[in-house]
């Protein structure tokens, strides 16, 4: 038992160590000046103000105010000529919204908003007639709405929400992360989902929760840590380090429990020996 409490002990500190050197030592990789940059910053609670202005897929004149006061809403940062991840994201968000029994225009709304200030409604139409096939639910058309708008507009909704991201000249694509928020009635953040496949149950969950004006605590976008943005390819990739050092912090935890788990047993198993419960005993019976 001493053996293997003292391998646990020596994989425990190899694993922290691992950790610390990839941490520390490793040498700048491509993507990594964009980290503080293009992310998702869970501001909960935060309002998404309700004057602001943009067009919608026909071109129409609107106010996010018109989407908000009645049901929750699934907002979703994109931009239309996206050439991976916006996609993946809508894609993963319809692949959810299809096994949900929940109805657009019934339990929420969808916004997708384009962060592209050139992009223009007509896109946001050819976008929305795209998934309006792939969901095929009779309220989506008249309950997911595209929108365009200028900078401002754009970067007031990105901020309240946390979204950040930037565009890369040399690539001449957006960096942005993955993610969808959804907003209670009032038009305040009640709960993210990170990537680009989102858990029905856990959305269910949160547009409940938003319906009664309920905000969501934090949630750790662990799997997201494995992945880094590339400015050379505008897209976001595997990374081997951080891979590494994700891995090394739950090998370590479970390393840890691991030790715990046998300190337990060694003990009980120390109370249970029968020579030990003689001895004991005899003890017992001497001082009587």
């Amino acid at each position: 038992m001493k053996t293997v409490f003292r391998i646990a002990v020596l994989w425990l500190l190899l694993l922290v160590g691992v950790g610390r050197t990839l941490a520390q030592g490793s040498p700048p990789q491509p993507g990594n000046k964009y980290a503080k940059q293009v992310n998702i910053e869970q501001r909960l609670g935060a309002q998404v103000r309700p004057d602001l202005t943009f067009r919608d897929e026909n071109g129409k004149s609107v106010t996010l105010g018109e989407y908000l006061g009645k049901r929750p809403v699934i907002l979703t940062l994109v931009y239309y000529q996206c050439p991976m991840l916006c996609t993946q994201v809508l894609n993963g968000l319809v692949k959810s919204l299809k096994v949900m029994k929940e109805e657009p225009g019934v339990d929420f709304d969808l916004v997708t908003i384009s962060i592209d200030p050139k992009e223009t409604p007509a896109l946001a139409l050819q976008k929305k007639g795209a998934y309006l096939t792939e969901y095929e639910r009779a309220g989506a058309a008249a309950n997911w709405h595209f929108l365009t708008g200028d900078e401002a507009a754009i970067r007031s909704v990105a901020d309240s929400v946390g979204f950040r991201y930037l565009y890369d000249t040399a690539s001449g694509q957006y960096a942005h992360a993955a993610g969808i928020m959804v907003l209670t009635p009032a038009g305040k953040v009640a709960g993210y989902q990170y990537t680009v496949e989102f858990a029905p149950n856990e959305l269910q969950r949160t547009l409940a929760d938003a319906l009664k004006e309920k905000i969501g605590k934090p949630i750790e976008p662990l799997i997201w840590l494995c992945f880094e943005y590339d400015p050379l390819t505008a897209k976001y990739g595997f990374s081997i380090r951080k891979a590494l050092q994700s891995g090394s912090i739950l090998m370590a935890i479970g390393v840890a429990t691991m030790v715990v788990i046998l300190k337990r047993r060694e003990r009980k198993t120390r109370i249970d020996d029968p020579a030990l419960l003689r001895a004991m005993k005899t003890g017992s019976t001497m001082k009587n």
